[in-house]
């Protein structure tokens, strides 16, 4: 995940009035009381331009705003990272007061640029940032002050709690069993007042994470499931808080809701961009519904026919993931040849102790073979890779560059496994385009579109091919032949479809929360509603509105929208065919590895420099020559799999 795409993340400010009291001083303002000297203001209102609305006063405009952006989010993000490397009461409400600074400019710098609608001859870059100015905000504070602080704390607020989470096994559970004793008396956050202290050690994401990877008892993966989802109901209240002041926020700067806004960042309009897709989805969704039927299937296998019934949804905790949004992690249940040679890459990186560097240096190996440039030594000195001991941090994977300058860092617990070897070329794919891109203007600084900038990293993975990871010493044998293809395509859909239906519910969930489809006393009804209508997903155990399990999942209360990553599960394949085309690849599309080929390099880097300053289709051409979304590609390469599904799942009662 991109920290650059998070906008609205609720980072902490922690020198916001300092860092604005230098430089160069901004245009008129309310007076800065922290400033040694009385006459420099920071830039918390976008410049006033007292004359008629000209071309060149547009120019002028949004010169300035670009240069108090570049300090304001500047401080903002400085701050951020240190909030969500050492989380604590300070920093969360310096993250709030942070939100808010730049929330009040950029509110009212959109509010100003709307002078500058419909003037004849203002050139097409200056116009393209008025139009960006529009979208910066992803969750648009109102102008009222007292409501756009209780925005900012409310957010920073939700983000905290999910960073703090921790689940308390009650004695005599399943997990309590395995769990080490806790070394101090620790309360558990997650319990009512006046509850029982901790007996064992609290569960974290990561912990109860590698629960449902690793286990195969059905009652330890149903506690690991309900103990992280019982992080979330504190959330609620203030959820539904956050999304009346965020539409309030929207309409003030003219947009029906914040669902709204989100649909109007893709260079059409929200109703074309909800048509496009579902085109693309019903393109996928017969593929997603002969693995989903399979591999039910073999689960119904291991657990019994009561546990997994025939035509009914999968529970969600059996998928090997909290989210049940990715599956590789069951692999071993549902491969298709077994003893065809191993694809656990695991614990030969276990074997060859790859630390969590050393795996990000392979990661950046594969970047530099392109001819792109090494990551500065900044980034090692300032990344995080690794869980501190001492403080609780926000252990979800991000890509930052702090300064708007080439700053690049990552922030991510590593672990030595595939998974986090992939989510590193992610990250990195973030890194990139944001090295690419930093010389431009700071409004077209941002990825073609969002789903552009979570692609690319993962068009890279995509040619982590058995034969690379066989380069590399991390397969003893590259399984060969048409078993061994198949079964390299399972562990590939286990991921790259399975995945689908989850990017496109989570955000069709808020956009009806925001619209007030769904209304407060519905939040966790219509959650399973569309997880069981799009993934056929059900919860293993009862659930009712005292939940909250959209809180349970980042995204939601870090404010990121998701269906970029639906996007870029389409976008990657496509750019994947586009660069094998590039390095002359004759063969299948799951064959193609890019590794080390320039000319490949070449096309990414000319697509990655255009950041946001072309519409997306402009960018999408540079690299392949399409204008047009296209699951034509995701299709072709996963076509003997879709074959051998089609035959394996003759007499089963697809569907739920």
């Amino acid at each position: 995940m991109s920290r650059r795409l998070l906008l609205s993340l609720a980072p902490v400010l922690s020198v916001a009035l300092a860092a604005a009291c230098g430089g160069e001083t901004p245009p008129p303002a309310a007076p800065c009381p922290a400033c040694p000297d009385p006459g420099t203001t920071p830039p918390t209102r976008a410049p006033v331009i007292a004359s008629a609305a000209t071309p060149e006063e547009a120019k002028r405009f949004i010169e300035q705003v670009d240069k108090d952006l570049r300090r304001l989010w500047t401080a903002r993000d400085r701050a951020g990272w240190v909030n969500q490397s050492f989380i604590t009461d300070d920093t969360e409400a310096l993250a709030a007061a942070g939100e808010e600074a730049t929330a009040a400019y950029v509110t009212d710098a959109i509010q100003k640029a709307r002078r500058f609608d419909g003037v004849k001859g203002i050139e097409p870059a200056v116009g393209r940032q008025l139009l960006l100015l529009k979208l910066a905000q992803i969750v648009p504070a109102p102008s009222n002050a007292d409501e756009r602080r209780e925005l900012a704390e409310i957010q920073s607020g939700m983000t905290a709690v999910y960073g703090k989470g921790e689940y308390c096994p009650p004695p005599g559970s399943a997990l309590a069993k395995a769990a080490k004793p806790a070394p101090a008396a620790k309360t558990d956050p997650t319990a009512p007042a006046g509850a029982k202290k901790c007996a064992t050690t609290p569960l974290k994401l990561d912990d109860l994470s590698r629960v449902l990877k690793k286990s195969r008892s059905y009652d330890e993966l149903l506690e690991a499931w309900k103990g992280w989802h019982s992080i979330a109901p504190v959330m609620k209240d203030r959820y539904t808080r956050y999304a009346e002041l965020g539409n309030k926020g929207a309409k003030e700067i003219g947009f029906a809701d914040m669902g709204a806004l989100w649909r109007s960042g893709y260079d059409m309009t929200p109703d074309a961009f909800e048509a496009d897709i579902e085109r693309l989805w019903q393109d996928v969704k017969p593929l997603y519904d002969d693995l989903h039927c399979y591999t039910r299937k073999k689960l119904r296998t291991k657990y019994g026919k009561e546990r997994v019934p025939e035509k009914a949804p999968i529970p969600a905790h059996l998928l090997g993931n909290m989210w049940a949004q990715q599956w590789d992690a069951i692999y071993d249940l549902v491969e298709p040849f077994p003893g065809q040679g191993s694809l656990d890459v695991d614990k030969k990186l276990v074997a060859k102790k790859y630390d969590p560097k050393k795996m990000v240096q392979l990661g950046e190996r594969f970047f530099t073979s392109l001819g792109l440039d090494p990551l500065p030594a900044s980034f090692w000195e300032r990344s995080l890779f690794t869980r501190p001991k001492d403080r609780e941090v926000v252990c979800h994977a991000s890509a930052w560059d702090v300064t708007w300058n080439d700053d690049l860092r990552i922030k991510m617990c590593i672990e030595p496994t595939e998974d986090d070897l992939i989510t590193i070329h992610h990250e990195l794919g973030h890194d990139y385009y944001f090295h690419h891109y930093y010389k431009l203007p700071i409004l077209f600084q941002q990825g073609a579109n969002d789903g552009f900038h979570e692609g690319i990293g993962d068009t890279l993975a995509l040619s982590v091919t058995p034969d690379y990871l066989k380069n590399l010493g991390l397969l003893d044998a590259v399984p060969k032949g048409d078993k061994g293809r198949i079964n390299f395509q399972m562990k590939m859909a286990l991921d790259k479809i399975a995945f689908l239906p989850f990017g496109l519910m989570i955000d069709k969930w808020r956009w009806d929360v925001f619209a007030g489809k769904t209304p407060k006393a519905k939040y966790n009804e219509a959650w399973w509603a569309l997880r069981t209508k799009y993934q056929g997903i059900a919860p293993g155990a009862p659930r009712s509105e005292a939940d909250f399990d959209p809180g349970a999942k980042y995204h939601i209360p870090a404010s990121t929208p998701y269906i970029r990553y639906f996007l870029a599960r389409i976008y990657q394949f496509q750019f994947h065919r586009a660069l094998c085309k590039a390095a002359g690849h004759t063969g299948s599309l799951d064959t193609c590895s890019i590794y080390g080929n320039k000319d490949a390099g070449a096309k990414l880097r000319a697509m990655l420099e255009l950041g946001q300053s072309k519409p997306w289709p402009e960018a999408l051409a540079v690299l392949s020559g399409e204008t047009k979304a296209d699951a034509s590609a995701l299709v072709e390469y996963f076509a003997p799999l879709r074959a051998w599904l089609k035959d394996q799942n003759k007499g089963e009662q697809c569907g739920w």
